[in-house]
């Protein structure tokens, strides 16, 4: 039998059938009669609640389903008589896939901070919080792509090591081959890239501007969307090593031209994820940020302010 999603079981209207669900316990309660099983596979927030009969199953297989533990299970899935969940499977089948120790097992049913996260960061996906970040991060990746496409550009793929320092940062990350410990010098005392795989100095690249502009001057549109890396050693929220950024370069722009694809893309991305990632969404509004949709909605209803320089520093004053 092919095995369903927890999404695709919590969405479909077709009950009293046999499934097959796979992932991974997130809660067990009950008594000696039955087992209530809540069962997450990552495919949405919400967990699917797996009904037991423990007088159906062995009990040493029933001890080791426990948080954290992996499980296959085979029954029907129905309509539930309980509150928080429009359906529920009865298991007929229960096999475990993966033990998890309850005494060593760090993530409980209860708040974590993002510190403690830090810790065990294999296990981090496995949250509410983490999970809906990178379902949503999914989400904006696709629509980037569908936006652009949509739009007439062409992707470009810009070389991620590179001899071009595009913005004049000059904090690059370096790229060589050379023996640190035993690096060869020239005549003049200086480093012999000679010898070095690319025959010169090379970084990790700061942006695909430069390429990005030369595709544009032949391809008309195109954008790139790709890692990006910078080696200021400042530790704030708003400098980091590594990131992917988005550049679309267009030939025959104006700067209204900028302005309006610069608008009309974060709206189309906003509007996107308001559209599919509704459930992460609300849950890090409830749980991490409780003004968070009614900023992205605020955003998606108002005409970007344009101004000139000018008028920028007037407001600044």
């Amino acid at each position: 039998m092919k095995r369903s999603t927890v999404k695709e079981l919590l969405e479909t209207k077709e009950t009293n059938r046999e499934v097959l669900l796979k992932g991974w316990v997130r809660t067990r309660r009950g008594n000696n009669q039955v087992a209530f099983i809540a069962v997450n596979d990552g495919t949405i927030i919400h967990n699917i609640q797996v009904v037991a009969d423990l007088g159906s199953f062995p009990e040493e297989e029933m001890r080791r389903v426990t948080t954290g533990s992996s499980i296959s299970v085979r029954g029907i899935l129905v309509e539930s008589m309980g509150k928080g969940q429009k359906v529920e499977i009865q298991a007929k089948e229960l096999e475990v896939l993966g033990d998890s120790d309850p005494e060593l097992y760090p993530l409980q049913k209860k708040g974590h901070s993002f510190e403690f996260l830090r810790e065990i960061a294999h296990l981090r996906f496995r949250t509410n919080t983490f999970g809906a970040v990178f379902r949503i991060r999914h989400a904006l990746a696709y629509a980037i792509h569908k936006y652009y496409n949509d739009k007439g550009f062409y992707y470009l793929h810009t070389p991620i090591i590179t001899a071009s320092d595009a913005e004049g940062a000059g904090a690059m990350f370096k790229v060589t081959t050379l023996d640190l410990k035993d690096t060869p010098e020239t005549e003049e005392g200086e480093i012999d890239f000679n010898q070095d795989f690319f025959g010169r100095p090379t970084n990790l690249t700061v942006s695909g501007q430069l390429e990005g502009e030369l595709g544009a001057l032949a391809l008309s549109s195109i954008y790139t969307f790709g890692p990006t890396f910078r080696a200021e050693n400042s530790n704030t929220p708003r400098h980091v090593a590594e990131f992917w950024m988005i550049e679309p370069e267009m030939a025959f722009y104006d700067i209204h031209d900028n302005m309006d694809l610069a608008e009309d893309f974060l709206k189309y991305l906003i509007k996107y994820i308001l559209d599919h990632c509704k459930d992460d969404l609300e849950f890090l509004n409830k749980m991490v940020d409780k003004g968070l949709l009614e900023r992205l909605q605020f955003v998606l209803d108002q005409p970007f302010e344009r101004k000139t320089y000018t008028e920028a520093i007037e407001v600044l004053k």
